[in-house]
């Protein structure tokens, strides 16, 4: 698991002691908003709608139940009780006093978390997938060189004021958890033809007002040359992009102005100056992250399949958790539990103090004190021995963590939206309430299978709209909230941006327009097909004419 180390330690006291004193110059009438805005930022520290917001990076997702616990305790002395899990595997605070933020800091820090760098115009928390070094399907854990680059990036000197943000993902599967298609710099492992193991680089990914996939800039990398590779791209990103005009500043636009050709020559050209030089990483090095890293003391278990365990209940509630929560693991007799964070009605991620602090004594009683934080807004308890499945079920459903629908149609994710973001058009939470709370049958969800939905209050695209198989878009019509629906998207290893339906509708519409999609699906599907291979295979057509009339549906059947 991550941890400080003394850089580390001095590294964020000192920056903390720096914050206090340019906190205490605001208050003080010394710095101005826009003179203080920078700073904060760079500290993880947003003013939104009604307060601070802070948002604290968990690298890579990986939580200890400890510092679950801080999190309880800050939610509780700082906040209204509550934190607010993202899409980028953080935990935001919403209701924050400034005059305290140095104090939170450093309750943080005393568990080995911080805010620095989750925010600005600079690397922010490279991510992972959430099941890293428990996957079957891993060919390596990506979380030691997630670790590498973040140590590379934290407060480097030459990138700490990049053109705009820069989002870094690393996959070690080749089912893509991790989305790195839609990041700035994305890294897929890939075995060659001698087994050696090696990243593919994708650049140029990224949502928001101009949704772009990312290309693959290099097919395979030695790992030894990662960190000499993401250093020239910076490079060339830092010299070519654009600090004149915010909705052109991400490399995105450079590499779609450019061509992914003359960018790779760019950067290639770059990485020949600089490779096997300082930047070249060792295998110590390589071999002292992985010790961080080390799989926890696992018992020696019979391998039993969990359809062996869900045939053997009795319990049908218990079943169809088994069949959406719950992920084989690479170790026989264990399993990967995912808790969901969308119960009925719920805000989408979001998680009471009282509720971490149970989840936190799960973590240490069924899976050595770990958890994950999700992509979808939902915590995953990594190690449990399959036969404390049924147990940790009961215990999640008193907590009303047991929902069966990770995956599925209420998996919703969402932006905090009007709610809170000065940036929003329209309220993106109540829309998700209202649709988790208009798909209520269980039988009915697991009739559906996967199928993603997320929503977004603006076109900044935090709810990820635009990659759900279902995406929902606030938008401001005649000074009214609507909502644009898109349907196609993906997220996976096969990344697709979701085609726009129609004319948006009035927030009342919408379950009404997201039922007559479902039920077209359900009606048009062959066989076992899942929603996105459905659209693929129809297009869009049968579902606008179901949504807003026209044509017969079952034509194209």
């Amino acid at each position: 698991m991550y941890r400080y180390d003394e850089f580390d330690s001095q590294l964020v006291a000192d920056r903390i002691g720096q914050f206090r004193r340019q906190i205490a110059k605001r208050l003080g009438g010394e710095l101005s908003e826009d003179q203080f805005k920078p700073l904060r930022l760079m500290n993880g520290l947003y003013l939104q709608l009604h307060a601070y917001m802070l948002r604290v990076n968990v690298p890579y997702g990986t939580l200890s139940s400890e510092q679950l616990r801080v999190f309880a305790r800050i939610a509780r002395k700082y906040d209204r009780g509550f934190g607010h899990f993202t899409t980028r595997q953080n935990i935001q605070f919403n209701w924050i006093k400034l005059e305290e933020v140095a104090d939170l800091m450093e309750e943080l820090a005393a568990v080995e978390v911080t805010s620095i760098q989750s925010s600005g115009n600079c690397i922010r928390n490279i991510t992972a997938d959430q099941y890293a070094g428990r996957a079957k399907d891993e060919l390596v854990d990506p979380r030691p060189y997630c670790e590498l680059l973040r140590q590379y990036s934290l407060l480097h000197p030459e990138f700490s004021y990049l053109p705009r943000k820069f989002k870094i993902a690393i996959t070690g599967s080749p089912n893509d958890r991790a989305a790195v298609a839609l990041h700035d710099i994305g890294m897929r492992m890939h075995v060659d033809s001698n087994g050696r193991p090696g990243f593919e680089v994708l650049v140029g990914g990224g949502q928001g007002r101009t949704p772009m996939i990312a290309q693959t800039i290099r097919e395979w990398l030695d790992p030894n040359d990662v960190l000499a590779y993401v250093e020239a791209i910076l490079r060339v990103y830092n010299t070519h992009g654009r600090r004149d005009n915010i909705h052109k500043a991400r490399i995105k636009i450079i590499v779609n102005q450019l061509g992914i050709e003359r960018f790779r020559e760019l950067v290639e050209t770059e990485w020949r100056q600089i490779r096997g030089g300082p930047l070249a990483v060792p295998q110590a090095e390589i071999d002292r992250l992985e010790a961080y890293f080390a799989p926890p003391p696992y018992r020696a278990l019979k391998h039993q399949s969990l359809e062996v365990q869900r045939q053997a209940g009795t319990d049908t509630a218990f079943a169809r958790w088994l069949d959406s929560n719950v992920v084989e693991h690479k170790m026989p007799g264990y399993a990967i539990v995912n808790v969901s964070l969308k119960p009925t009605g719920r805000v989408p991620g979001d998680l009471d103090a009282d509720r971490m602090e149970a989840v936190a004594d799960l973590a240490d009683r069924f899976s050595f004190g770990e958890l994950r934080v999700t992509h979808r807004q939902n915590l995953v308890l990594t190690d449990v021995e399959q036969q404390n499945l049924y147990e940790l079920w009961q215990l999640l459903d008193g907590l009303e963590l047991a929902t069966p629908n990770v995956g599925r149609l209420t998996d919703i994710v969402s932006c905090p939206g009007l709610d809170y973001c000065s940036l929003a058009n329209a309220r993106s939470i109540p829309v998700a309430q209202a649709l988790s709370r208009h798909f209520v049958d269980i039988d009915q969800l697991a009739l559906v299978g996967d199928l993603t939905l997320n929503v977004s209050g603006c076109m900044n695209a935090c709810g990820h709209h635009h990659v759900g198989n279902i995406g929902i878009l606030g938008v401001l019509k005649r000074g009214e909230e609507y909502f644009q629906l898109t349907l196609g998207g993906s997220s996976d290893e096969h990344t697709a941006l979701g085609q726009r339906l129609g004319p948006a509708l009035a927030q009342p519409e919408v379950p009404v327009a997201i039922d007559a999609i479902v039920s077209t699906y359900l009606e048009i599907r062959r066989g076992d097909e899942r929603f996105l291979e459905t659209f693929r295979r129809v297009g869009i057509e049968p579902f606008k004419s179901a949504v807003y009339g026209s044509t017969d549906t079952r034509a194209v059947a």
